[in-house]
C-alpha cells in the first residue's frame, strides 16, 4: 500500500498494491494494521454504496461534529472525480477544494479526514462508489454546501447542463452560510 500525501493535511490518495495475471487481479481494498503502521488511526464502523449514472454530481456533503466523519473512498465501477472541501477554521487548506479521479482502472483510493465537505461527480456512463466512515449516520448533524458554490468554483468536469442534481442538493447552502463547527488541529 502507497499513501500519498496531497498538501491537504490529513487527506491522503491509498494506492492499493494490484496483483494481476491471466485470470484478472487481486488486491486487499482494506487492511487496518496497514492503514494503522501507515499512521492513519481510524476505526471504520460503517461501510455505505451508491450507483449514479453519467452527470450526477453529489454533494457536498459532512456531518458537523460530534458526529464527523472520516472517510475512505473508492469506486467499484467506472469513473468518478471525487472533490474533499476543508472546512477546518485555521488550517492552511481552509476553503481550498482538491479533486482525484478514481476509477475501477486505478484502484486509488481517498482517505478524508473529519472536517471536509466531500462530494463526486460520475463521468464514466455510470459508477459504483462504496465509502467506509468511521462514526454512523446522524440525520441531526447532517449539513451541506451547493456544489456550484461560487466561492469553491469546483470545475466537477461536467459540461454545464448535463449535471443531475437532486433536490435536496440543489438546495444547500453556500460556503460563507455553512453550518461548520470545525476548528483544525494540526495533524
Amino acid at each position: 500500500m502507497k499513501v500519498t500525501e496531497t498538501g491537504f493535511p490529513g487527506l491522503k490518495i491509498i494506492e492499493p498494491v494490484v496483483y494481476k495475471d491471466k485470470r484478472g487481479y487481486f488486491f486487499e481494498s482494506f487492511n487496518l494494521e496497514k492503514i494503522r503502521n501507515a499512521g492513519i488511526d481510524v476505526n471504520f464502523i460503517q461501510d455505505n454504496q451508491s450507483s449514479s449514472r453519467y452527470g450526477v454530481i453529489r454533494g457536498l456533503h459532512y456531518q458537523k461534529d460530534p458526529y464527523s466523519q472520516t472517510k475512505l473512498v473508492r469506486v467499484l465501477y467506472g469513473i468518478i472525480y471525487d472533490i474533499a472541501v476543508d472546512l477546518r477554521l485555521n488550517s492552511p487548506t481552509f476553503g481550498k477544494w482538491f479533486g482525484l479521479e478514481i476509477s475501477d482502472v486505478n484502484n486509488l483510493q481517498l482517505l478524508i479526514p473529519k472536517g471536509f465537505a466531500h462530494g463526486f461527480s460520475v463521468l464514466s456512463a455510470s459508477a459504483v462508489v462504496y465509502y467506509k466512515c468511521d462514526e454512523l449516520y446522524k440525520p441531526e448533524s447532517e449539513a451541506g454546501i451547493i456544489y456550484s458554490d461560487p466561492i469553491l468554483q469546483i470545475d466537477w468536469k461536467i459540461p454545464p447542463g448535463k449535471e443531475i442534481i437532486s433536490k435536496k442538493d440543489q438546495g444547500l447552502k453556500y460556503f460563507n452560510e455553512a453550518d461548520n463547527n470545525f476548528i483544525f488541529n494540526d495533524i
